[in-house]
């Protein structure tokens, strides 16, 4: 069995990737009551050296793209050695979890279980739209954010629960969810060639924007509700100068998509992706800092 990676395998890993999840995590961190440096610093190393990599490389593997995916405009082909690497990560990344609690390391292998299921033939939820959807949403929104904040205070689940995390998973849930469907929106031809059924194929192009601008909106709602049940509304309006730029790129992508469905492409996604993913990040770690302070 080969284990080590090829240059191939390793590209379709999309480490980079991982950095647009990262503000999931940044909240949680900003968030917790108390933080335990080794548990946040493994809980960090776990989803984005580890579960989100192995998680991309598996998915790779089983769909076989031929056009460009999230990072990589021409994937190269793959080979065994990401199937067997994906799995070793994750791996690894389970054991790791171990070292922060039994709770984490169930959380990581829940992930890996489903994230599996998105894509592989026996199961493929990706052809299922709105199943789909639910589990990207969930579990990678809400489902990390509080499997991270128990995990970096040291707490369980239950131990942890209250209406304000509720809000802020949700808030995570609907930010992660616009987003989702903007990455498929260029994919169409290949999806329907492979009999995949996406969310944004369901949509159309136009109803692709639409769901993502009123989800986003959602997200808003609740981010502003979160901050007011913390009594620092302030850093509301501080969420709302750093998404502007996110809210230019999108209007200024959806008048050209509606005014050529070609405009609907990677290109656009990916600076879609880049500047919202930044801007995200930013907007946390600048909560955190301020925490810190």
């Amino acid at each position: 069995m080969k284990l080590l990676p090829t240059k191939s395998a390793l590209l379709h890993l999309r480490f980079m990737f991982s950095l647009f999840l990262l503000p999931v995590f940044v909240f949680a961190l900003s968030q917790a009551p108390e933080v335990s440096s080794w548990s946040a610093f493994l809980v960090f190393v776990v989803w984005h050296f580890f579960v989100y990599p192995a998680s991309n490389g598996y998915n790779s593997y089983f769909d076989k793209d031929e056009g460009s995916i999230a990072l990589i405009e021409k994937p190269p082909a793959v080979d065994k050695s990401l199937y067997n690497f994906s799995l070793l990560l994750e791996g690894i990344g389970v054991l790791l979890a171990l070292l922060v609690s039994l709770e984490f390391a169930m959380a990581a292998v829940l992930y890996g279980v489903l994230s599996k299921m998105y894509s592989h033939p026996s199961v493929r939820l990706k052809a299922h739209p709105y199943l789909s959807f639910l589990v990207v949403f969930i579990f990678q929104g809400a489902f990390i954010y509080w499997a991270s904040y128990a995990a970096i205070s040291e707490l369980s689940l239950a131990q942890s629960w209250s209406y304000p995390n509720i809000v802020a998973g949700l808030t995570c849930s609907c930010l992660i969810g616009a987003s989702y469907p903007l990455t498929q929106v260029y994919q169409h031809e290949e999806d329907l060639k492979r009999g995949d059924r996406t969310l944004s194929l369901v949509l159309g192009v136009k109803g692709t924007f639409v769901f993502a601008g009123c989800l986003f909106a959602l997200g808003c709602g609740l981010m502003f509700h979160y901050w007011e049940l913390q009594h620092t509304t302030v850093y509301f309006w501080l969420f709302l100068v750093f998404v502007l730029p996110v809210m230019f790129v999108f209007l200024k992508w959806l008048i050209r998509s509606w005014k050529d469905r070609h405009n609907a492409n990677f290109k656009f996604m990916s600076k879609m992706t880049m500047v919202s993913g930044l801007a995200m990040l930013g907007y946390f770690l600048t909560i955190l800092i301020l925490r810190l302070l």
